[in-house]
């Protein structure tokens, strides 16, 4: 299993702090206001500004702060004009990155991308450089606890997915994107949460690393996730259970 799902555990406990929260949801309306410019305000037809919606209300984002952000997009309500920019590199370790960002100035942007990747003693490549590492899958990340292998297992397969693998105390089910809304239904059908659903760019192979070099991957990608225009990070890291543990506590 890939340090990806590792992390979204990480994230989810480091989630309850106030300012984060409200940077969460700073990131996601700016999802919501893109989504809906380009595919129109009704989450039926729009399966992005659906699935932004989602992550808004995973964020407990209040319903009028929604709403404000459909209206955004749809130009009822002047707002903000969003670029989308990928921007791709390498860490410590030769950990690949891809960085997906949401940005009213790509020259702010990009500089400032560039000088996080330096800073965590990684470098800021071309495009295409590792995006090929990666491939677009449905992912959902669930607690043991919520239920057991086996039991999400025919949960998932029925619904279309392709794999369910457990890693200690989170199980991930993947699955091809069109499946991505039926598997997250059957789920929701049998009331089981997930620490995190969403169609994501999961790593073809992990790069292991260990001790202090893991600790700075996480440390990369905790500065790429803190910055405002960064709507998701993905890595091709993988690392020993403690220093997943060590940053949770963090």
């Amino acid at each position: 299993m890939s340090g990806h799902s590792h992390w979204a555990t990480i994230r989810r406990s480091k989630a309850v702090n106030d300012s984060r929260r409200g940077r969460d949801w700073s990131k996601v309306a700016k999802r919501i206001i893109v989504a809906a410019k380009v595919g129109g305000g009704n989450p039926e037809e729009n399966l992005s500004l659906r699935y932004a919606i989602d992550d808004a209300k995973a964020a407990n984002m209040p319903k009028d702060t929604i709403k404000k952000a459909i209206m955004k997009g749809t130009g009822e309500l002047a707002g903000e004009s969003y670029e989308e920019m990928t921007y791709e590199g390498y860490g410590v370790g030769g950990v690949a990155f891809l960085v997906e960002c949401l940005t009213d100035n790509r020259n702010r942007t990009a500089p400032e991308m560039r000088k996080i990747f330096e800073r965590a003693g990684g470098q800021l490549g071309s495009t295409n450089c590792v995006a090929w590492m990666f491939e677009k899958k449905g992912t959902f990340v669930i607690a043991a606890g919520q239920a057991d292998e086996e039991t999400l297992m025919d949960i998932a397969l029925d619904a279309g997915a392709e794999d369910v693998s457990a890693d200690r105390d989170i199980i991930e089910i993947t699955c091809q994107p069109a499946a991505y809304l039926a598997v997250k239904q059957a789920l929701e059908a049998r009331q089981i949460q997930t620490v995190s659903s969403e169609i994501a760019m999961v790593p073809k192979n992990t790069v292991r690393v260990d001790g202090n070099q893991a600790r700075q991957v996480l440390r990369h990608m905790e500065a790429l996730e803190d910055h405002d225009d960064v709507q998701k990070v993905y890595a091709n890291f993988d690392m020993p259970e403690e220093i997943y543990a060590e940053a949770q506590k963090a």
